[in-house]
Order: C-alpha cells, then sequence, then structure tokens
C-alpha cells in the first residue's frame, strides 16, 4: 500500500493538472507515481495491474480525471 506521503504527493500533483486534463482526458484514469503521471488508461482496473507490474512495492496511485475529487473505494484507498 502506498505511503501517506506518496499519496499526497500524487493526489496534489494531479489536482495542479487537473485542468489541463479535463478537455483531453475527462473520464480517464491516471497512473500516477512519485508526483508524476506515468500513463493513462480507460479503466481503473487498467491502471492498477500496470501499476503493479512497474511498481511492485504499490508506491503508485490512480486518480479519474474529473470535475470533482472522486472516491474510487478501495482503490483509493488500499490500492493507490
Amino acid at each position: 500500500m502506498a505511503s501517506e506521503t506518496e499519496l499526497k504527493k500524487n493526489y496534489e500533483a494531479f489536482q495542479r493538472k487537473l485542468l489541463e486534463l479535463l478537455p483531453l482526458h475527462a473520464g480517464k484514469f491516471v497512473l500516477m507515481h512519485d508526483g508524476e503521471i506515468v500513463e493513462m488508461f480507460d479503466t481503473a482496473r487498467d491502471a492498477y495491474v500496470s501499476g503493479n507490474k512497474l511498481y511492485p512495492d504499490q508506491e503508485f496511485s490512480i486518480q479519474e480525471v474529473a470535475n470533482a475529487p472522486v472516491n474510487l473505494g478501495f482503490l483509493s484507498h488500499a490500492l493507490s
């Protein structure tokens, strides 16, 4: 599970980039690591599978490109 520091860094970086992402990528899921967007996916599951392959220590998070913060439930907390 990602540390609180990793989650916070990723979320803050995501929020700073959100306005530029929304017009072209709304509804996509971004895989984030170390405050950077690694890749975009059509589904949260695809982002999670890729995150596990790239970062087996689970130091990554997933965010949906949306106007409002979205709680992905289990993915937001346990798998982020």
